[in-house]
């Protein structure tokens, strides 16, 4: 079942229609999702441009989000495979970093989380989780709706290569 799953995200993943091929600078994220700003779990403001250079995939998801939460463990595991590969991994919720935090500890999980100071739907973003992949150049290169076998080894060869 988990191949059919597999096969069926690597289908959306790079041949579907829902992936956005336009690329976006990274120095533009802000206004080109509707002023997006992030701050950091002790309510820091994150600068993207601290990212220069750098692949970033950033994750939205919510502690409520089933789908992100079966995701995370490959998406855990994809971060320390693509750390050798410039990556950089991202988790952005629009919830109370009090529960951003809460859940981190509980889970253990050791991601970079934010908190996004606008909501999804602010955003443009009704699907949880969505992803968004940027190249070294800051352009975005990927939009990945819903959960993905992240470190399946073709989604992990895709990723090496952009």
């Amino acid at each position: 079942m988990r191949k059919v799953i597999a096969v069926f995200y690597l289908i959306v993943f790079f041949g579907g229609t829902s992936c956005n091929s336009k690329k976006e600078k990274v120095t533009d994220l802000e206004s080109n999702q509707a002023k997006a700003s992030y701050v950091d779990l002790n309510n820091k403001k994150v600068d993207f441009t601290s990212f220069k250079g750098k692949k970033i995939l950033l994750n939205y998801w919510a502690t409520w989000c089933k789908p992100c939460i079966e995701e995370m463990p490959d998406l855990l595991k994809a971060q320390e495979i693509l750390k050798a590969h410039n990556y950089v991994f991202l988790l952005a919720s629009d919830e109370d970093i009090t529960k951003i935090s809460h859940f981190k500890n509980d889970k253990k999980y050791n991601f970079r989380f934010l908190k996004s100071i606008r909501s999804t739907d602010a955003l443009g973003i009704y699907i949880l989780p969505t992803t968004f992949v940027f190249n070294e150049k800051g352009e975005k290169v990927k939009t990945i709706t819903g959960s993905v076998l992240w470190d399946s080894e073709e989604i992990i060869n895709k990723l090496k290569a952009l």
